[in-house]
């Protein structure tokens, strides 16, 4: 983990303590700050700021609904929600709102125009059950199953006392239910946890695991640190996996962070550098990205696939990523701002532009709206500088 000056700001203890749905009640706050007629500490919805869903979902194979591709550059953001105390996970559902999940709270919070709402789980007082949050580790990625308008399962990256672990569940009436566990047995530790999870178009969940500051299991395709990992909805290995009865998909990672896929079928994933670069991969099933014997693009002699973009650390610590029909948009963390890079027939290989520098803060993950927007989550009350209404969902959109 590269060192950091920055530091957590404490957080009222009454935040999500109540389930709360808020209906649109006037104009936003320009400035993102919390309406006075919500309790400090409490997530808000300054729902009228943000346009309601006009263009239809569309429709997966396995029966999910996913937001319409969209094209252009990013504009001026507008909150959907404020308040919320360090957000990492986003799913958006069906039905034009999103899931976020709250990674030291150990909760998961329904929110979009005009709602908000705290999805009950099966822990105590509500929380997820058997989540450990430390340092970096928690209740990170979310991800809906391909049939989720059918089945209601959601899945969850969460960090437990033993280990990390995807977990099941059964979502309806914002309640989480009937967990079961997919994948067990990933190493954990304070920093390196990865925790990005996506389902891909061929169905299959797609995991992204960091090294758990132990380097050489990156390169140990038996490892399940420092991969993207490959199983089916129920947690087996497929056939088709690149080592026979391996969930490991490819390797050498350090600590992936965000996964999309672009028309083609291509995966492209963020990953953070330790000192000189960040990367942008696109995954080869079975490809060796080289940590821990280089960072970057390297000399491997051939041995490992380079990086399609690359960037240094101090612009970028590259999370969330979504794509759009012209480019891969990646959100920057300790670069504080949100990379637009441009789609060509090789991959996403044209210049990068960076949108929003400094505007938000730290930025951990992007998802294309309900309504062809982008949906952005920050991350400022972990080692950011908050700000008034922070941590805060904002829709941006593609002009």
């Amino acid at each position: 983990m590269r060192p950091t000056t920055h530091r957590r700001a404490a957080r009222p203890a009454g935040v999500l303590s109540v389930l709360l749905l808020v209906a649109a009640c006037g104009g936003a706050d320009g400035g993102g700050r919390t309406p006075a007629t919500a309790p400090a500490g409490t997530p808000s919805t300054p729902a009228a700021s943000t346009p309601a869903a006009s263009t239809p979902a569309a429709s997966t194979p396995g029966g999910a609904s996913t937001p319409p591709a969209a094209a252009g550059v990013p504009g001026t953001p507008v909150d959907v929600t404020t308040g919320l105390d360090v957000p990492w996970g986003l799913a958006v559902l069906p039905d034009g709102t999103a899931l976020v999940t709250l990674r030291d709270e150990a909760r998961v919070v329904r929110t979009g125009p005009g709602v908000l709402a705290r999805v009950a789980a099966t822990g105590q007082d509500g929380r997820v059950d058997g989540v450990v949050p430390d340092g970096e580790g928690g209740l990170l990625g979310i991800a809906l199953s391909p049939g989720f308008a059918q089945d209601g399962q959601v899945y969850l990256f969460l960090t437990t006392r033993d280990d990390n672990r995807v977990v099941r569940y059964s979502y309806a009436d914002d309640r989480l239910s009937d967990p079961r566990p997919v994948l067990t047995g990933i190493p954990k530790n304070s920093t390196h946890n990865g925790g990005r999870i996506a389902f891909g178009p061929d169905g299959m969940l797609y995991v992204g695991t960091g090294d758990a500051q132990d380097r050489a299991a990156a390169q140990d395709p038996r490892s399940l640190a420092g991969k993207v990992l490959r199983v089916a909805p129920d947690g087996s290995v497929p056939p088709d996996n690149p080592f026979e009865g391996s969930p490991t998909w490819s390797y050498g990672h350090r600590n992936p962070q965000g996964f999309a896929w672009d028309s083609t079928g291509r995966l492209i994933a963020s990953e953070f550098g330790q000192d000189t670069y960040d990367e942008l991969n696109v995954i080869r099933p079975g490809g060796n990205y080289g940590w821990p014997v280089v960072e970057g693009p390297g000399d491997g002699g051939g041995r490992f696939v380079a990086p399609v973009q690359t960037w240094a650390t101090a612009e970028a610590s590259p999370s969330g990523v979504a794509v759009t029909s012209d480019a891969v948009l990646v959100a920057g963390l300790r670069g504080e701002r949100l990379w637009r890079v441009p789609l060509t027939p090789e991959g996403p290989t044209g210049t990068p532009e960076a949108y929003l520098q400094g505007a938000l803060g730290r930025l951990r993950s992007v998802e294309v709206g309900p309504d062809g927007s982008l949906w952005v989550l920050t991350s400022n009350t972990f080692r950011g500088e908050p700000r008034a209404g922070d941590d805060r969902l904002v829709s941006v959109p593609l002009t």
